[in-house]
């Protein structure tokens, strides 16, 4: 059962998409606009640190108490092609905060200025130097993780495979909230959730994201759909998702193909939830749990 605070949440983000169904989508330059009104602050005792991490931007946000020898790459969602390191501060002040962590929020290029695997290429560069570079300067990581949500948590998981693939150590383990396994955008859920998933009103939406993404290149490679990736070797895994999005196939079916390589892997499934809510509204009491969880996660795997 919904909190209060959820289900009027929830009605105002579907009154909000039904205000917006018979308009045109707007240019790529309006969408970005809209979508960093999403950016929330770091509450004022976290410390956020702009720093060039490995040749990608970046900031370092780090709440009081946190060991700055555990990191986190954290990536943010957006479609590969929306957001940034600033919409995010809020969500990595949290995790930072429950995980006792170190967060580096990535800005990663984005489509479809640089297409895939721009993205992929940021992140790997910024997660080797997470290992040797902290908060406080040049020194060696004493436990690492990768995490990020939508994009950002199929960008996660391409980003271990791709660690895994050129010899660089593998994190403690890695953290996906409503991820985007399948660029492909050819899980069930696409359709049995549409009708009830107030985000993703408009089925072009992901297939626009995708094009922006991929152009003619082929979705369903593995750094670009971990889904349909080798994950033999992988850490332990954590998937958060909601049980009313159009990605929750994403995340049930690539906890499965991690189980059948031997990896340890636990879904979250938030009753009613929508797609990547603890970034929607961080203050609602499914999104507290929720960044309690992870935190639990990453302390319990170093």
């Amino acid at each position: 059962m919904n909190s209060p605070e959820m289900q009027a949440f929830l009605k105002e983000r579907e009154e909000q998409m039904a205000a917006a169904a018979d308009q045109p989508r707007p240019d790529l330059a309006t969408q970005r606009a809209g979508a960093d009104s999403m950016a929330r602050p770091a509450p004022e005792d976290v410390q956020v640190t702009s720093v060039d991490a490995g040749g990608v931007p970046g900031d370092w946000v780090v709440a009081p108490g946190a060991d700055p020898g555990r990191r986190v790459l954290y990536l943010h969602g957006g479609g590969y092609v929306l957001l940034s390191a600033l919409t995010h501060r809020r969500l990595a002040a949290d995790i930072s905060r429950e995980s006792g962590c170190a967060v580096l929020v990535l800005d990663y290029r984005l489509a479809p200025e640089h297409p895939f695997p721009a993205a992929v290429d940021d992140a790997l560069a910024a997660y080797r130097w997470i290992l040797e570079n902290g908060p406080d300067g040049a020194s060696q990581a004493t436990s690492t993780f990768i995490g990020g949500d939508s994009a950002g948590g199929g960008l996660t998981f391409a980003t271990v495979i791709n660690a895994r693939d050129n010899n660089v150590p593998l994190p403690n383990a890695a953290f996906g909230i409503s991820s985007w396994t399948d660029v492909s955008n050819t899980r069930p859920s696409r359709e049995t959730r549409l009708g009830i998933d107030p985000l993703f009103t408009d089925p072009a939406l992901l297939a626009a994201f995708q094009a922006q993404y991929m152009g003619e290149q082929d979705p369903k490679q593995p750094l670009a759909s971990p889904l349909f990736g080798d994950l033999a070797g992988f850490p332990p895994v954590y998937l958060l998702v909601a049980d009313h999005e159009v990605l929750l196939d994403d995340s049930l079916e690539f906890a499965e193909r991690a189980r059948a390589a031997n990896v340890r892997a636990t879904v979250s499934v938030e009753p009613g939830g929508i797609h990547f809510f603890p970034q929607m509204n961080p203050d609602l009491p499914e999104s507290r749990a929720a960044i309690l969880e992870i935190g639990a996660f990453l302390r319990g795997h170093g």
